[in-house]
């Protein structure tokens, strides 16, 4: 029994007695990190890459336009919520902000560095979850990002006679868009950067679309 017990993955720790027990004890809580949300009780995996600190999981925190994925509210829980630009910028809890399109390049630049990735081409492999896209795109989650496919919804618009078009879900499973808090340079009033990421691609990149959609968010501090 003794035996067995001396080949744990943690026994050469357990040999130093008290200050081995010490040391297992900060290792464990280094990586049992959390945060929780104060305004609604929800708490969110954290996760320190280069000199940033992540949430670990898209935010879920409910507001009056934000959206489930897919309208489906059985989806929120695991994929977060989605949230227009104007919206996403101020929905992060107090300590914790919208990255930039630069705080994104750096998280690129932070694979490459750490050389989970080569280039950009295959920095969306190392930020994938390692399950939850379909057709075979799962990716390594190298660092403990845990990106999921959560899609997005396009543009709700309502008419003078209160009449609701737009609104469409796409892309879940397949496809995860993350707002950065960045406005494109040549058209800031409609545009602001997303980090894109997709199942049929091990690619990160950086995009511009819509305002209006309705898209993921990763808070960083």
């Amino acid at each position: 029994m003794n035996n067995l017990f001396l080949r744990s993955p943690f026994s050469s720790l357990l040999a130093f007695g008290r200050f081995g027990a010490l040391v297992l004890f900060f290792f464990l809580s280094a990586c049992s990190e959390s945060f929780t949300d104060s305004r609604d009780g929800q708490s969110y995996g954290v996760i320190k890459i280069g000199e940033q600190t992540w949430m670990a999981k898209n935010l879920n925190y409910a507001t009056e336009s934000s959206a489930c994925p897919d309208g489906d509210t059985r989806n929120c829980k695991r994929l977060g919520r989605l949230y227009t630009w104007a919206e996403a910028k101020t929905v992060c809890p107090e300590g914790w902000r919208l990255p930039t399109k630069a705080d994104f390049e750096k998280l690129i630049a932070e694979l490459l560095k750490d050389g989970v990735a080569s280039s950009r081409g295959d920095a969306g492999a190392a930020l994938k979850a390692k399950d939850g896209w379909f057709k075979k795109g799962n990716g390594s989650d190298a660092l403990g990002f845990k990106a999921l496919p959560a899609g997005y919804r396009s543009a709700v618009s309502k008419a003078d006679d209160g009449a609701v078009t737009g609104g469409k879900f796409d892309g879940i499973g397949g496809y995860a868009y993350f707002w950065s808090a960045t406005e494109d340079d040549e058209f800031p009033e409609s545009l602001a950067y997303y980090l894109f990421l997709s199942f049929s691609s091990d690619a990160a990149s950086l995009n511009a679309f819509a305002k209006t959609d309705a898209r993921s968010v990763r808070c960083v501090r």
